[in-house]
């Protein structure tokens, strides 16, 4: 299916018509399309669902341990899900109120769609052939069975029964379809079987067709006992016991076929904030209505019969095309809860440790090393503790008197939170901002405003129609009779958990002018009042854009004149148009445009007198990249900015976001070097091409294999841990 985000780039040149050979005098001359042309952009969903498909292929790689093969194989399955609740979502319901609109690469919704379909059938047929032909077999060499029902032993028939009886049937409560008992209302993502029955029951009703839910508190993977299962590690699917058992759920009758399903349903929430008088109620009721969403994908296990899955797609209003038949289980996101077996620990990445500066292990008090000099740390390879550790110190510092705070993603219980509430019930002016639009983090968003209220903290919901995206935190200290700020800013989450998961930056500084910015910010954000000039924040809605577009055009302008020009970005996802049309003039003019974009990119590099000096890379490894940089040459006085935005129309314009400066040579130099230890990455590395395709990179000829994460793990974590590789990872400190 020939869409414009796949168009290769000879489409974009003059094809001659057919003449005699003697008549061909000379190829015909390139045809350079404008900035705007929509052949120069990619559709944002579809490069949305190519990154998904980029971690499926990790599945693939040799050079993870099995275990982390197989949980990118479901982080895939896990993507995709969301992908359909949020994106095909909203495709579906632009078509549906009749509001199709196109974007700058000129595609319509229903094009989308359908190239989207196209897609997605062939990849989860793909993923289910890697699951059950590549790493279920390997997993059984090692001792990691899955045992399917054909292969029970009597010993495991005999256990699956007992535990059938005493485990699964008394939660399980089957569900009769006659006319008073109309199919059920389906939980979003929830397993369930349909099943065919023969026989008239108790009260002679024989509809023939029965429901069955499978309780979300029940596992959906079942470790065997050693002296049932055998030597190593056993599990048999819940979806398989019922399989064996549905007759005992239906006494006097015949199961003449039971076959699992899932729905996907639309899961975006559509409080209107301007609409309600209290954001939070709001949000509660809503959260209990996305479970309940418009159907968007009917996923059922392949053997089920083409009459059943008809009546599946009746019921839930959904085309042939958004049936989707799979070979194994259907929620192959619950099989997560093997992938960290502790009897297995081979099959799993090496653990690290990561570092703290030495200038904070010297360091009682973190104020005094702050006070000092800025710190920057670059997690996971260091420590997320620091952070924590400056704000346990507030809580219970007599100096301290006031704590202001944003929170996107933290976690209700977690360390960050518990020193909010201390610091509160010490007695400091706490007050916290927390952002109850966090995407499927709004429940425990709630929780947690809920608990800090409790303490005495102040907390505000932000700002209404923009969310509050920024991570920021700000600490007023009395020392000598006189008032300092300290702050952190981060490009993450004040998050715990995936401070070890995620590459992020994190800012601790005591300067006088950004923590002043920092206070003019939250005012703004508290309270009511003009925009406030700062000297050196850049904030969106207001600044970010702006500055942005005009550092771009500031380096386009010393390419024009002759000077070295360079632009660097390590973003998530690239997708604002304006941004990219001011990348696409700064390349016609001759700056060099490395970016390294790990999502969503609607730019569509390489093209010939339009984005000939852009190269877009995406890196995939152990760690999920979502730390961003941005670096200009700036005719020599480099300029280096970390920010929480990512370079899209909701984050630039929508939301509320900081972007704030590295000085100093030293600082400036180190973020420098670990970026392009990205660019220079040849083993996790995939390169976008003009036709809108990734390749992934591999070393050539006498090329040593570089991994930038394997490189950051060596050069920053202790003590120093070797990157997992079937094939050599040459470990080196970052290019100079």
């Amino acid at each position: 299916m020939n869409t414009q985000e796949n168009v290769p780039v000879e489409v974009l040149e003059t094809t001659p018509p057919a003449v005699p050979p003697a008549a061909v005098e000379a190829p015909a001359p390139l045809v350079i399309p404008g900035v705007d042309d929509s052949c120069m952009y990619l559709h944002r969903e579809l490069s949305q669902l190519k990154f998904n498909i980029r971690v499926l292929e990790q599945a693939l790689d040799e050079s993870y341990p099995l275990l982390e093969r197989l949980k990118f194989l479901l982080i895939f399955s896990s993507n995709l899900d969301e992908f359909f609740e949020i994106r095909v979502a909203a495709l579906k319901k632009q078509i549906t109120f009749a509001r199709e609109q196109a974007g700058a690469d000129g595609l319509q919704p229903h094009q989308v769609l359908a190239r989207i379909g196209e897609l997605v059938h062939q990849q989860v047929d793909r993923q289910y052939a890697i699951l059950n032909d590549v790493l279920l077999p390997k997993l059984a060499e090692k001792q990691v069975n899955f045992i399917r029902r054909r292969h029970w032993s009597a010993k495991i028939k005999a256990w699956v029964g007992r535990y059938f009886r005493d485990q699964i049937a008394p939660i399980i409560t089957p569900i009769g379809l006659d006319p008073t008992h109309p199919f059920p209302l389906l939980v979003n993502k929830s397993l369930n079987f349909i099943v065919e029955l023969e026989g008239v029951d108790a009260f002679g009703r024989d509809s023939g067709l029965a429901i069955i839910p499978a309780p979300r508190l029940l596992p959906r993977v079942i470790k065997l006992p050693p002296e049932i299962g055998g030597p190593g590690d056993n599990f048999v699917f819940l979806s398989s016991m019922i399989h064996a058992h549905a007759d005992d759920l239906f006494n006097g009758m015949s199961v003449k076929g039971c076959y699992q399903f899932r729905l996907t349903r639309n899961a975006d929430l559509s409080v209107d904030a301007e609409d309600v008088e209290d954001l939070a109620r709001a949000l509660r009721g809503e959260l209990f209505s996305r479970r309940y969403g418009d159907a968007v994908r009917l996923e059922v296990v392949d053997s089920c019969p083409d009459n059943l899955a008809d009546y599946l797609l009746k019921q839930f209003g959904l085309a042939p095309g958004e049936l989707y038949r799979v070979n194994g289980p259907v929620n192959l996101t619950r099989l997560f809860s093997v992938t960290g077996l502790e009897s297995h620990p081979e099959l799993q990445y090496e653990p690290f440790t990561a570092s703290i500066p030495k200038v904070l292990q010297d360091s009682d008090n973190l104020f005094q090393a702050v006070a000092k000099q800025d710190i920057l740390l670059l997690h996971p390879f260091e420590s997320f503790t620091p952070v924590v550790d400056l704000l346990r110190q507030a809580a219970k510092d007599p100096q301290v008197l006031a704590v202001k705070q944003t929170l996107y993603r933290s976690g209700a219980n977690s360390e960050i939170v518990d020193a909010l509430v201390d610091a509160a019930r010490n007695g400091k002016e706490v007050t916290v901002v927390i952002e109850l639009r966090a995407r499927f983090d709004e429940e425990s968003n709630l929780q947690l405003a809920s608990r800090l209220q409790q303490a005495g903290a102040v907390v505000i919901y932000g700002v209404v129609g923009y969310k509050t995206h920024a991570k920021m935190m700000l600490i007023l200290r009395r020392e000598n009779g006189e008032l300092r700020r300290y702050a952190h800013l981060g490009t993450g989450n004040y998050h715990a958990g995936n401070a070890r998961l995620y590459t992020d930056y994190s800012l601790l500084t005591a300067d006088v002018a950004l923590c002043e910015d920092l206070h003019k910010l939250f005012n703004q954000l508290i309270g009511m009042g003009k925009t406030l000039r700062m000297k050196k924040l850049l904030h969106a809605p207001f600044t970010l854009k702006k500055t942005l577009l005009d550092m771009i055009a500031r380096e386009t302008a010393f390419a024009a004149a002759g000077k070295p020009a360079h632009i660097m970005a390590k973003v998530n996802a690239l997708t604002d148009p304006k941004i990219i049309r001011a990348f696409y003039k700064a390349s016609q003019a001759g700056v060099r445009v490395d970016l390294v974009v790990r999502g969503m990119c609607c730019l569509r590099p390489g093209v010939p007198g339009v984005s000939h000096n852009i190269q877009v890379r995406s890196v995939i490894g152990r760690f999920l990249e979502h730390s961003r940089i941005y670096y200009f040459c700036n005719g020599g006085e480099e300029v280096l900015y970390l920010s929480s935005a990512d370079l899209m129309e909701r984050n630039l314009d929508r939301r509320v976001e900081t972007c704030f400066p590295i000085e100093g040579k030293k600082l400036i130099l180190r973020v420098k070097k670990e970026l392009e230890a990205y660019l220079a990455d040849n083993t996790h590395a995939w390169i976008l091409l003009s036709d809108g395709t990734y390749v992934r990179q591999q070393p050539t000829g006498n090329q040593h294999a570089r991994s930038a994460q394997a490189m950051l793990l060596e050069a920053l974590s202790k003590p120093l841990a070797r990157y997992r590789s079937g094939s050599p990872v040459r470990l080196r400190t970052l290019p100079s």
